[in-house]
Formats: structure tokens, sequence, C-alpha cells
């Protein structure tokens, strides 16, 4: 399977192989504030973001991992971008980042539940594992809603040198019979907890 040519649609979103088109954005948008619970920094220079495309390419391209940009799928609006790493695993890592102007519109939910319908059809997993920081609740609240359980807690100094206090969850597969996970209106549209 080629990964460079995935594409997943949902009722809002299209989920595409980063490329250097979105640069700018990728740039602008992860931002200090974005990466404040992430293991990774903001960069300083659009360089290290052109490294990072070039070396999520180079992941699709050795089949280790699928790095996606999140477009609202009506204007082809930039929201941010998620990636399922160490596919060839029995546990790949899920994660995510939205701009900050995308919080609180359900889009992560969205994204990741698109992702985890997408593996379960197309690869060899037990399960998915989400690590998050402890204290960033909104991001907890999506593999919670997935039914991923706390698995691990351990701290991670991040590459701006903070300590984060994390826990993994761990997503199950669905059963090879199921259907893909569904979002309804109430888990999409539902007030701001």
């Amino acid at each position: 399977m080629n990964l460079l040519d995935v594409e997943i649609s949902t009722t809002r979103l299209l989920l595409k192989p980063i490329s250097m088109e979105y640069k700018k954005n990728i740039f602008s948008e992860f931002t200090q504030e974005i990466t404040t619970y992430m293991y990774p920094c903001t960069a300083q220079d659009i360089s290290e973001t052109e490294t990072f495309i070039n070396d999520s390419i180079s992941e699709m391209a050795d089949g280790w991992g699928l790095v996606l940009v999140i477009l609202k799928r009506n204007c082809q609006e930039f929201l941010g971008c998620a990636g399922l790493h160490r596919i060839d695993r029995k546990n790949p890592e899920l994660g995510i980042w939205l701009k900050k102007i995308a919080h609180g519109n359900k889009y992560g939910l969205e994204t990741v539940t698109a992702i985890k319908n997408w593996a379960d059809k197309n690869l060899e997993y037990k399960y998915l594992r989400y690590p998050v920081d402890k204290a960033n609740i909104a991001s907890r609240k999506i593999p919670e809603a997935l039914g991923g359980k706390i698995v691990d807690e351990y701290y991670k100094i991040n590459m701006s040198g903070k300590s984060l206090d994390i826990v993994e969850y761990r997503i199950n597969r669905a059963k090879k019979s199921g259907n893909p996970i569904t979002l309804n209106w109430i888990q999409l549209f539902s007030p701001k907890r």
C-alpha cells in the first residue's frame, strides 16, 4: 500500500498526506501554545518545518507511518496535522494537533476516529497507543470517547526541556466483523464541557 496516496474523508474533514504545500500553515500554526503538552517544540525557522515534512514523507514512503494534514472538506482550510506512527508494529501511536482557532469543534475526535477506522480496515494491529499529558483534558477526551483505557503513566522531557506527565491510553482494534466507529450528532455538536 502506498501511504502517500491515502486520503480519508469524513462529514466535515479531508485528511491527506502532508506535503510542502502546507509548510507555511504548519510553521505559523504550530505555536508555543499548541505545543504546551506535546513532545516536539515549535520551529524557529521554516527550514525546520521543511525538515519535518520531508521526514514525514520519508516515513510514509518507507511504510512506517501515516502523517496527514487536516483540512475542512468544504473549503480546504488547513486545521492541523495528525499521524499514525510505527504502523509496522502491533501497537501504532496516534498523534494530533489542531491550530488554536479550530479548538472546541470536535475536529480532533472526528480525525482520530477516521484514522482508527482506516487502521481497522488496512492494518494488522492489536491496539493503538495515544499518549497525552495528564493536564490536557480536551485531548484526553478523544481516546476516552473511543473506549480507550489508561495502561501506563510516565514522565517524559519534551524538546523544550519541560517535563510532561503522560498517561498512555490503549484503544483496542474493532472486532473483525464489527462496523466502523461512527460519531453521532450529539458527540460532534454537544456543547463544550
